[in-house]
């Protein structure tokens, strides 16, 4: 063997063989109890950002929350009657009459369901059509909102506090009215009358495009500041180039999908406890088919099954791609929605200049931050973990590229890639940063259609001048 072996496993150990289709070992292997403790932090974290995304635990534990209320209270209620004494008659005149405290709780209940039904109908509608107008993507900040996922709690939490506290009511054996109850019901009647005007209200701001395109920024400045805390220091070292030698193995998918999420810590400490060196193949965000490379081991003769299945599951390998540590898929989202908006169907280059404007945004925060290491120690100077993360040209390329290939004859967005080009170059003060700038607004106005009116050429032609002067600037 010349080069890493790929790895294959059959029931009777180790194979270099490369296996067609990847074997059930590592599945079987995972569920083996001394591995069960490492695997909790990353399947935690993998369903804790899953579930904080839609419309479950949220809304559940509300719900939950105001059945118990409801339950408890009329409980409590029944067990000291003097509660309903602090009521007054004004609000509750029908004491005597149970049938009256289940009428008013029952309707409640309908109502409210009512109102969800139709309000969500819309809400589900609204969010079709406007991942139409600007790209599907966009249904997961929706999906995210906490005021939404608050709303639909809110109303839920009614039906459920209203069905909890129905039973209380009856004739028999003895009569009993639970009026504190009832009057709570009503007082959150009105609490969810108030939360569907303001969530309509809402609504209305949040389908704006601006309003979706600020959200994304947002989002991806939150991923940012969580994955790069550290200002980037104004001069930085490159990270040296690690070799592995002939006897380093190649470890596969299992699966296939996007990479959303590395433990990166939980490989390091695998590779301080085992004395290995581990370099991870594919970068978060990237595709993987099942039987690639994923990430290449330093010693063969240290591995086995157990120890793999726990390598392969320091990854959440999933169906789309997330922002856990994916500060491009953010970038991605706000050029889907560009790209649609100067596409001829919808010819929109307002959309698309509002885009550019976040985008700039978004790299001087993520250009402003020291990048993760790629090449982490443990002990000082003991190489234990390689990651790749996407470069300074390769984030300017999809910031830029396709945007610039598709408003070759659109002034106004090619202007204001230029001003965004000039206002990060203006704010990052690093020669790498600036000429990379530099030779992405010469594709700009070199790709330029020349057919359009001389007016518009020479405007171009003179912001050009003007960004060439600021990044040519010396430091």
């Amino acid at each position: 063997m010349t080069g890493p072996r790929r790895f294959a496993w059959k029931a009777t150990g180790f194979s270099a063989m490369i296996s067609p289709a990847p074997p059930p070992w590592p599945f079987f292997a995972a569920l083996a109890l001394p591995s069960m403790p490492r695997r909790f932090p990353l399947l935690l974290r993998a369903i804790a950002y899953g579930l904080r995304g839609g419309f479950l635990i949220r809304p559940f534990v509300i719900a939950v929350a105001l059945g118990a209320v409801g339950g408890v209270l009329s409980w409590a209620e029944e067990r000291v009657p003097a509660l309903g004494a602090w009521i007054p008659v004004v609000l509750f005149p029908s004491r005597q009459d149970p049938q009256v405290a289940q009428e008013i709780l029952s309707v409640i209940a309908t109502s409210t369901m009512t109102v969800v039904s139709i309000v969500f109908a819309i809400l589900l509608m609204t969010l079709t059509l406007a991942s139409t107008q600007f790209s599907p993507r966009i249904l997961i900040s929706f999906v995210r909102d906490r005021n939404t996922q608050w709303t639909l709690g809110v109303f839920l939490g009614t039906f459920c506090y209203c069905m909890a506290a129905m039973p209380a009511a009856r004739s028999l054996p003895t009569v009993f009215v639970p009026v504190v109850t009832v009057t709570g019901a009503m007082l959150l009647t009105l609490v969810a009358v108030g939360w569907l005007v303001f969530f309509i209200h809402h609504i209305s701001q949040s389908i704006s495009v601006n309003n979706i395109v600020d959200r994304i920024a947002r989002e991806t400045e939150q991923v940012i500041d969580e994955l790069m805390p550290e200002p980037r220091r104004r001069f930085e070292a490159r990270p040296p180039t690690i070799e592995f030698d002939a006897a380093a193995t190649t470890l596969v998918s299992q699966r296939s999908g996007y990479i959303r999420f590395i433990d990166i810590t939980r490989l390091v400490d695998l590779g301080k406890a085992w004395r290995i060196r581990i370099r991870v193949e594919r970068r978060v965000g990237q595709f993987i088919p099942a039987g690639v490379p994923l990430i290449l081991v330093s010693r063969e003769d240290r591995l086995d099954p157990l120890r793999i299945a726990e390598l392969l599951s320091a990854f959440d390998i999933g169906p789309t791609r997330t922002l856990q540590q994916d500060v491009e898929f953010g970038v991605i989202q706000i050029v889907d929605i560009a790209l649609r908006a100067i596409s001829p169907a919808v010819n929109d280059p307002s959309t698309a200049i509002s885009c550019i404007d976040q985008l700039s945004r978004v790299l001087i925060r993520w250009l402003g931050r020291a990048p993760p290491e790629p090449v982490l120690y443990d002990p000082p100077h003991v190489v234990r973990v390689v990651v790749p993360w996407i470069d300074i040209e390769g984030m300017f390329d999809t910031a830029f590229e396709q945007i610039r290939h598709y408003a070759v004859s659109d002034l106004a967005v090619s202007l204001r890639l230029l001003r965004a080009m000039m206002d990060i170059g203006r704010a990052i003060q690093r020669t790498d940063v600036r000429a990379a700038l530099l030779v992405r607004a010469r594709r700009v106005a070199e790709g330029w259609d020349k057919a359009q009116e001389a007016v518009a050429t020479a405007r171009l032609q003179q912001r050009m001048a003007a960004l060439e002067a600021v990044l040519q600037t010396t430091q």
